[in-house]
């Protein structure tokens, strides 16, 4: 299979409506802000054509720049069956990471394959602030493990977030980012110039 594009990550992302643009009618977040962009990746394991073309993308990065992963890690709960679709096609073992321990049985909050001295990529959906990566990013170093990288499905392209990963030298990829989803929405004439700035100036408040 050829090599799958941030554009065409875009593309879907836009098509089944993973990734909205609404700058006339913002989106309010659990955070209590106006957003011009809302991301919900779920809708992508619904969506069986373009779970596989995510999954081919995840994996064709983690083949041709990552070595000797010995754990594919998801986070706690979109980043599971992503995690999931990928460790069974590179039929590496795979764990998730919750929130926080269980209250209950062995409290855990790593399940699934053991990390302790294992190198571990960490497969994220969406990267707004950073900053649940990162508590799993923190959770899996205490219990052991050596994180090569986050790799998520999309990011806003914050830079709290830019500062946040780099702060904890822990190394971020992407496979579509918001400039790129901006440059095709407006291709595909589902935004305008102005919408595209305003969306962009939204974005870097943060």
């Amino acid at each position: 299979m050829n090599k799958i594009t941030s554009k065409e990550i875009a593309q879907h992302l836009l098509t089944i409506e993973a990734v909205e643009l609404r700058p006339d009618q913002p989106f309010t977040w659990s955070s209590g802000i106006k957003s011009p962009i809302y991301c919900d990746n779920r809708k992508i394991i619904g969506q069986p054509a373009v779970r596989k073309q995510i999954v081919e993308a995840f994996c064709q990065y983690l083949s041709s720049e990552l070595s000797d992963i010995d754990v594919i890690a998801g986070t706690s709960t979109a980043g599971i069956p992503h995690a999931a679709f990928i460790s069974q096609k590179l039929d590496t073992p795979m764990s998730y990471v919750r929130g926080s321990k269980k209250s209950h049985g062995k409290q855990n909050q790593i399940e699934g394959a053991q990390v302790a001295g294992k190198r571990v990529v960490v497969i994220e959906d969406l990267i707004s602030t950073g900053g649940s990566s990162l508590e799993v990013v923190d959770a899996l170093q205490v219990a052991g493990a050596e994180v090569v990288e986050v790799v998520a499905i999309f990011t806003y392209g914050m830079d709290r977030a830019r500062a946040a990963f780099s702060a904890q030298q822990v190394p971020l990829h992407t496979l579509c980012d918001l400039d790129t989803l901006l440059t095709v929405a407006e291709e595909a004439e589902n935004i305008t110039a102005e919408q595209k700035q305003l969306i962009e100036q939204f974005r870097d408040l943060y």
